[in-house]
């Protein structure tokens, strides 16, 4: 008989979060779910989570104790079994000290709560602490010498290693590192329209029609869902997982394949992938480079990366199969922004793209867009 869990899940609010709290909860476990300024938990179809067994809590992974004074702090470490740590900034184009202040500091006060009450850690990462390196990324490698593409990757690499520092004091951990979260692997529903569909929704209207790109590049993503069942399946099975780091990714597109399927839809703009050494910022239109200064040039160095993810670890401890699909999966995605109305009804300028990317403020409890993750968790 499975083990009544008592587990914490930061950003419990994020659209992983949220995911993996209902899954929690409908295994019968008791959540605390932790929260900043959300107090009400919506799944990835948009339905507020009401389950039994879920109490939010009301912190900030930020301060230390997560703002919580002294006692009740102290109630929280010797209540929990295990931790899950999904609070992070995940969006692009922040000053760095907010991501030092959510990511690294919030996982290092995390990392103080799992000390004081001897709870195992399931921390969320995400795949691409790899940094531009190519070929094939394996789940046992962290510090390579990579080069980091912005202050998200850097950030969440120095959190994942606190992680594994923690390990020398008796923290059991194990990590769960997504690469690029969107929706469903049946449905293509998703919550939240952040990071990778925002450049989906400027390239198809055509307000940015030119990208430095090699169209051999590939782009992973991975089904929110899948997500959610391989963090739970490692919070469930931690005693296998302890020490260990999983990769949750799906099937890699090339941009050849994100161009092709576009071309599929009559109303859609086709961008063009110029060679990063021939690209010229300067000869684009005016409109279409404020665009791409304000918005693309954040994900830029995703368009000419050429990994692939090992996900050995993954395989032999989730029973649920890797997703796959290729561009199958790439329509579905397409089809339900069609459907939802969030491709197809264009946006005004550039003011209303920034309030989409939401790069003025966040909830530190949990993810503040896709978990990745940006390009990651």
């Amino acid at each position: 008989m499975r083990r009544r869990l008592r587990v914490l899940v930061t950003g419990a609010a994020g659209l992983v979060g949220a995911e993996v709290t209902a899954r929690l909860a409908a295994a019968g476990h008791e959540v605390t779910a932790l929260v900043h300024r959300t107090p009400v938990l919506v799944g990835n179809d948009g339905t507020p989570l009401e389950a039994a067994g879920v109490r939010c809590l009301t912190a900030d992974v930020t301060r230390p104790r997560l703002g919580l004074s002294e006692a009740d702090h102290e109630a929280l470490a010797g209540g929990i079994d295990r931790i899950v740590h999904c609070a992070a900034i995940t969006d692009f184009g922040r000053p760095e000290e907010d991501y030092q202040r959510v990511n690294v500091d919030g996982t290092a006060h995390v990392l103080e709560l799992a000390r004081a009450g001897g709870a195992d850690l399931v921390h969320v990462g995400t795949a691409y602490v790899c940094g531009e390196r190519d070929g094939l990324i394996l789940e046992t490698e962290l510090d390579e010498g990579q080069r980091l593409a912005n202050a998200y990757e850097a950030s969440k690499l120095r959190a994942e290693t606190l992680v594994h520092k923690a390990r020398a004091d008796g923290v059991r951990s194990a990590v769960v590192r997504p690469s690029i979260v969107v929706g469903d692997e049946h449905t293509g529903v998703v919550r939240d329209y952040k990071n990778i569909y925002v450049v989906l929704k400027l390239t198809t209207e055509g307000k940015v029609r030119s990208i430095p790109g090699q169209y051999e590049a590939r782009l992973d993503l991975v089904p929110v869902d899948y997500v959610a069942d391989v963090i739970t399946q490692v919070t469930e099975r931690f005693d296998e997982a302890a020490g260990r780091t999983f990769h949750a990714v799906g099937a890699p597109l090339t941009l050849r394949d994100f161009s092709d399927v576009m071309a599929e839809y009559p109303s859609f703009q086709v961008p063009r992938f110029v060679p990063p050494t021939s690209f010229d910022l300067g000869r684009l239109p005016r409109e279409e480079r404020v665009y791409y200064e304000r918005v693309v040039a954040l994900y830029e160095s995703y368009f000419r990366r050429r990994m692939a993810f090992d996900a050995s670890n993954t395989a032999q401890l989730v029973a649920r199969p890797a997703p796959g699909g290729g561009q199958d999966f790439l329509r579905r995605l397409i089809d339900h922004c069609l459907e939802s109305g969030y491709l197809g009804a264009p946006l005004p300028g550039v003011a209303d793209v920034l309030a989409r990317l939401d790069l003025t403020g966040a909830d530190v409890s949990g993810p503040a867009a896709n978990d990745a993750n940006g390009a990651g968790r």
